[in-house]
C-alpha cells in the first residue's frame, strides 16, 4: 500500500451541502462517513441515506472481499482493506486492489457538484471470468444521529427498468439507484457497526444498518457502474451517463491551477438562490465568522471574484441591528445573531473584494457595490449606536462588547453554561477588526474617518503591555475600566498581520511577532494559549465537555498561521527575499499536512503539544483559505 495512512479521510462534496466521505482503508470511522449524504434544504437538513457497502469478487481462484467494516467491540470483517495495493485521491478517490500476482481490481467514486448523487465503478485486470457483488447499507437519519434496528424501516424496492428506488422512511428523500448489473432483493439488518472516531470523541459509537438487496455484475464483460441519487431523473443508460459525467468532471477539475485550489471548491455551496461557504466537513454548516474569514483565501485571493460577490451579496441582506448571523442551524431554522466579530470580518472581506475588483477591472464600483456598501454602513452604524449584547462604541472610540452567558468572540467554547474563555470588555482582535472596518468604511463615508483617528491612538496606548513587550488580550475586562487580561494568546497578532492595517509602531509590531513566534508557533499554526499559562491544555481529546474545555486553551489553530506569517513578513520589510524565506519556512509544513488528516485539506485544530496530532474537523474552510491567501501574498 502507498504511504498514505489508511485512517486518513477523503471528501467528495456536492456543492449543495451534502457529500460523500470515508477513509483510505474503506473502514468507516465516523457516523458522518457515507456514500450518499444529502442536504434536503441546501445546505441544511442533512441526512444520511446510503452509508456504505460490502463488495465481493468471485473468480476461478475463489471469493475475495474488496471492502472492510468494523463491528463492535473491535472486529474488522471482511478483509478487503488488506488487499488495497494503492490509493489516489486526485482527481477523485481511486483504489487498486490486488487479488493475485497479476490480477487487480480498480474502484473509483466521484460526486458531481450540483447533484445529490454518487457514481461508483469497478473494473478488473488480468482475469477473464469475474463476478462482482455490491451490497449497499442503508439508513435514513439526521447526519448527527445514529440508526438502530427498527420496524419502521421500509425494505421494499420499486423497479422501473434499470432504476431501483427505495424510500426507507416517510418525510425523507427516496434513494434511486442505476446500474449496469442485476438487482436481487434481500431484507436483513447488519448490526453493531462500530465507529472508532465517535468513541474517541466520547459519543455513542455503534449503529445498525439495513440491507435491501444486492447488485451483481459480470466484470468479465464490462466494468461495473453503480449510481445512487437522492433525486432521480429518467436515464436510458447508466454507462453512457457515467462516461459523460466522468469526462466532464475530469475537464472541470483540470481547470483548477492546483489541487489545493480545487479543494477550496468543496466549501462553496448553494443557499437559496445564492451561495455561501460551509465552515468545515463533516459536521459544520455555514457560519458567518468562518465564511468571511475563509472567503478571503478561498475566493478573493484565488481570483474567484464572481463567487465571492455572490456569497457577500447573499449575506448582505441579513444585517439586523448592525449584526450578521454567526450560525444557520442545521435544521434550516432562523439564523442566530450571537457574534461580535462576524459582522466586522464581513467588512474586511468586502474591502478585500472591492480592492480585487478594482485591480482586475479598474472599476471602483458596479451594480453590486451599492448593496455591499449599504451593508457595511449598516454594520458600522449599528455598532456605533449600540446593538445586542452590549455592543457599542465607548468614549475612547474603541468597541465594547459582551454580556455574561454569551460568548461573542471566536473563542466561544462553553461547558455546562460556563464560558471557558470569558472575554467581556474590549478583546484585542475585536479592536483590530473595528479599526480596520472603520478604515474601510471611511472610503465610503467621511463620518468614520474621525472615529478611526480617535480610536487608533487609544488602542496603542491601552493595549500595550510595556512590561511584557506584547499586547493585552482584553482591556476593561467585564466592563471594569482600567482592568486588563495579561493572558498570552494569539489574538494580538491581528494588530500586526491578517488585516489590512498595521496598528502598532514597527518596533512594537516586531516585538509582538517575535513573542508570538516564540510562545505560540507550531509547524501548522498558532497555539490558542501559551504553554506556560496555568490553564494550558496540550492535548485535545476526551468527551464533549473535556474537548470543549481545551478548545481554546492550547489547541493549535492552523487558520491563525495566515495572520502570523503576514505579520512576520511585514515587520521584516516585505521584500521578495523575506517572502521567499517565509514560504520555505512556514508554508511547507502546511503543504505536508495536506496528506495527514483530510486529504488535500487542512484540519480545524491540532494538539498544542508535539507531535501536534490533528483533531477536530479534518476539512476546515478557513484553514485551507488562509493557506491559499498566504500563497497569494508570498
Amino acid at each position: 500500500m502507498n504511504p498514505i495512512d489508511p485512517n486518513t479521510e477523503w471528501l467528495e462534496a456536492d456543492g449543495l451541502g451534502g457529500f460523500a466521505s470515508g477513509t483510505v482503508s474503506g473502514i468507516r470511522t465516523r457516523r458522518y462517513h457515507a456514500l450518499l449524504l444529502t442536504a434536503t434544504s441546501p445546505p441544511a437538513g442533512r441526512v444520511v441515506l446510503v452509508n456504505g457497502c460490502d463488495v465481493w469478487l468471485t473468480t476461478a481462484r475463489g471469493r475475495f472481499a474488496l471492502s472492510s467494516q468494523r463491528y463492535a467491540p473491535d472486529v474488522i470483517h471482511p478483509d478487503g482493506a488488506s488487499r488495497i495495493e494503492s490509493f489516489e485521491y486526485e482527481p477523485w478517490p481511486r483504489w487498486r486492489f490486488q487479488i493475485a500476482d497479476n490480477v487487480f481490481v480498480e474502484q473509483e467514486l466521484l460526486v458531481r457538484p450540483g447533484q445529490s448523487a454518487i457514481y461508483l465503478s469497478w473494473r478488473i485486470e488480468g482475469e477473464t471470468e469475474a463476478k462482482l457483488e455490491v451490497r449497499p447499507f442503508f439508513s435514513g437519519r439526521d447526519f448527527h444521529s445514529m440508526q438502530q434496528e427498527n420496524d419502521a424501516f421500509r425494505f421494499e424496492a420499486e423497479e422501473n427498468g434499470a432504476r431501483i428506488s427505495w424510500q426507507p422512511y416517510e418525510n425523507l428523500p427516496a434513494v434511486s439507484a442505476l446500474s449496469n448489473g442485476h438487482y436481487l432483493r434481500e431484507q436483513s439488518w447488519y448490526r453493531n457497526f462500530f465507529y472508532s472516531e465517535e468513541e474517541r470523541r466520547g459519543l455513542d459509537a455503534s449503529e445498525d444498518l439495513a440491507v435491501a438487496g444486492v447488485f451483481e455484475f459480470d466484470l468479465s464483460k464490462k466494468p461495473a457502474v453503480l449510481m445512487f441519487a437522492a433525486d432521480g431523473r429518467e436515464i436510458d443508460s447508466v454507462e453512457t451517463l457515467y462516461a459523460e459525467i466522468r469526462a466532464s468532471e475530469l475537464q472541470r477539475r483540470s481547470r483548477f491551477p492546483t489541487p489545493v485550489h480545487r479543494a477550496a471548491d468543496a466549501y462553496l455551496v448553494r443557499r437559496g438562490e445564492g451561495k455561501t461557504i460551509i465552515a468545515g466537513y463533516p459536521w459544520f454548516g455555514d457560519w458567518g465568522r468562518d465564511t468571511f474569514i475563509a472567503i478571503r483565501g478561498l475566493c478573493i485571493a484565488t481570483g474567484r471574484l464572481p463567487e465571492a460577490r455572490d456569497v457577500l451579496l447573499q449575506w448582505a441582506g441579513l444585517v439586523s441591528e448592525g449584526m450578521l448571523p454567526n450560525r444557520f442551524p442545521d435544521s434550516g431554522d432562523e439564523p442566530e445573531y450571537n457574534s461580535v466579530d462576524a459582522s466586522l470580518w464581513y467588512i474586511i472581506a468586502v474591502g478585500d473584494y472591492l480592492r480585487a475588483v478594482a485591480k482586475e477591472t479598474g472599476l471602483t464600483s458596479d451594480c453590486h457595490t451599492e448593496k455591499l456598501r449599504d451593508a457595511v454602513e449598516a454594520i458600522l452604524t449599528g455598532y456605533h449606536d449600540g446593538t445586542r449584547f452590549g455592543i457599542r462604541v465607548d468614549d475612547d472610540g474603541l468597541l465594547r462588547a459582551g454580556e455574561h452567558g454569551y460568548q461573542l468572540t471566536w473563542m466561544d467554547a462553553r461547558v455546562e453554561g460556563r464560558e471557558i474563555t470569558p472575554r467581556i470588555g474590549k478583546p484585542v482582535e475585536i479592536e483590530a477588526l473595528w479599526l480596520n472596518a472603520l478604515a474601510i468604511g471611511a472610503r465610503f463615508s467621511e463620518r468614520w474617518e474621525a472615529l478611526f483617528e480617535k480610536a487608533r491612538p487609544a488602542f496603542r496606548a491601552r493595549f500595550w503591555n510595556d512590561e511584557g513587550g506584547y499586547l493585552y488580550d482584553v482591556v476593561d475586562c467585564d466592563h471594569q475600566a482600567g482592568t486588563v487580561d495579561r493572558t498570552f494568546r494569539p489574538n494580538q497578532i491581528f494588530a500586526v498581520g491578517g488585516l489590512p492595517l498595521i496598528l502598532l509602531p514597527i518596533d512594537r509590531a516586531r516585538m509582538v511577532v517575535d513573542a508570538v513566534g516564540e510562545r505560540l508557533l507550531t509547524p501548522i499554526g498558532l497555539r490558542s494559549l501559551a504553554p506556560n499559562e496555568a490553564d494550558y491544555v496540550g492535548h485535545y481529546g476526551g468527551g464533549v465537555a473535556q474537548r470543549d474545555a481545551s478548545y481554546h486553551q492550547g489547541a493549535v489553530w492552523p487558520w491563525l498561521i495566515g495572520a502570523f506569517v503576514e505579520a512576520w513578513v511585514r515587520v521584516r520589510g516585505n521584500s521578495n527575499e523575506i517572502k521567499e524565506e517565509a514560504g520555505g519556512r512556514f508554508l511547507m509544513p502546511l503543504v505536508e499536512h495536506l496528506n495527514q488528516a483530510g486529504l488535500g485539506h487542512i484540519s480545524e485544530i491540532a494538539d498544542g503539544d508535539p507531535p501536534h496530532t490533528p483533531a477536530g474537523c479534518p476539512f476546515q474552510a478557513w484553514s485551507l483559505g488562509e493557506l491559499l491567501r498566504l500563497d497569494s501574498i508570498l
